[in-house]
């Protein structure tokens, strides 16, 4: 064990994944401009048991088998965003499930997707296997096949698929007016991860980031179901998602649009920039302006949905524009319940904090003070 060790701790010293990514893990994602655009274009399902389909930018679909089973299903891969092969396994792994976790499911197996360049070291992919399916193993989710290709990007990530009862999925989308707004995980992971390419990152600000990204949203999502089976008669938590590529202000920006042909009508949302938890170094980052394309982008397209206070400094807007990788749970739950929630994610040794509450739709969409 002790070689084995050895080994992988000499491989991650001597190659450099980062080098090898335009832009890392979540911030790699495509332009949200370009994807809105096209996926506007495009019919909505016909298909009565699609609960969830792509129309509401959903973490995941929901398809119903059974009045009490249903199949969560995601796709998620990215390229590097940390230089040791192992844990950039691992953080992908954690990254797919948690769209299953966000949609209250459990995951019950996925499928890998890699994307490896023919002349590199097998070794190296060799680790990045071995991370996810660690993490894979501790989600209780089993690996049961994959698909490779020949790529000079190296990418890797899981099709998940879940189970659900189609009687208890959070949606995206559902918040109502006098929620209070929950957020586990800090935030920074972007601004941190731009700074390791460009060998400016922290190792206490990198290893806190790891650390997170590496934990399951699983306890979070454990709780939030033990906190609606105290209330069988109704639902105290109204909407969830996980916060990813797209940031924290993109998210909220699709919570807060609601699905009007569904009778979700759209709010808005007052969200207090100094109740978030940030990584250790995030501030400086973005600061020194090691911003990704991804934050970019995300400013580009949400911009215009939101205000800020004159209080809040430029780099804390760009961290709450920051693409986070293998992110935290928003959440919209009752403010009667909000507490409560808080209390026990702490307990369960998960990060929670009240970041601001739902209000009646107005302009702009979404006011951080």
């Amino acid at each position: 064990m002790r070689h084995a060790t050895c080994e992988v701790g000499a491989l991650a010293a001597r190659v450099k994944l980062t080098s090898m990514a335009k832009a890392a893990g979540c911030a790699a994602k495509l332009n949200p401009a370009t994807l809105d655009a096209v996926l506007r274009e495009l019919p909505r399902q016909s298909d009565p048991n699609v609960l969830v389909g792509f129309d509401t930018n959903d973490d995941a679909g929901i398809y119903r088998l059974t009045d009490e089973l249903a199949l969560v299903q995601t796709v998620d891969f990215f390229t590097p965003i940390v230089d040791d092969p192992r844990l950039f396994g691992q953080i992908a792994a954690a990254n797919a499930l948690s769209d299953v976790y966000a949609m209250g499911g459990r995951p019950i197996s996925s499928l890998s997707i890699v994307g490896f360049p023919e002349k590199e070291d097998p070794e190296i992919l060799k680790q990045i296997i071995r991370g996810g399916l660690e993490k894979m193993g501790e989600a209780k989710c089993s690996v049961i096949g994959g698909h490779s290709i020949r790529d000079e990007d190296m990418l890797f990530g899981y099709a998940v698929t879940g189970v659900v009862n189609p009687n208890r999925v959070w949606r995206n989308v559902g918040a109502r007016t006098g929620d209070a707004l929950i957020f586990t995980k800090p935030l920074g992971t972007g601004v941190i991860t731009t700074a390791l390419k460009k060998e400016r990152a922290t190792p206490e600000s990198l290893a806190a980031a790891i650390t997170a990204m590496t934990t399951l949203n699983r306890a979070a999502a454990e709780v939030l179901q033990e906190i609606e089976d105290q209330s069988p008669t109704s639902r105290p938590i109204h909407a969830v998602t996980d916060v990813t590529g797209f940031s924290l202000l993109g998210h909220a920006r699709e919570m807060s649009l609601g699905d009007p042909a569904r009778g979700i009508e759209p709010v808005s949302f007052e969200i207090d920039h100094a109740a978030f938890d940030y990584f250790p170094g995030a501030e400086q980052a973005a600061r020194e302006g090691h911003l990704s394309g991804g934050l970019k982008n995300n400013r580009a397209f949400v911009g215009d949905c939101v205000g800020f206070d004159g209080g809040v400094s430029a780099e804390y807007q760009d961290l709450l524009f920051d693409p986070q990788t293998s992110g935290g749970l928003l959440i919209a739950i009752v403010p009667i319940a909000a507490d409560a929630a808080i209390a026990a994610l702490q307990r369960h040794g998960v990060s929670g904090r009240r970041v601001g509450h739902v209000v009646a739709k107005r302009s702009p969409l979404i006011f951080v003070h």
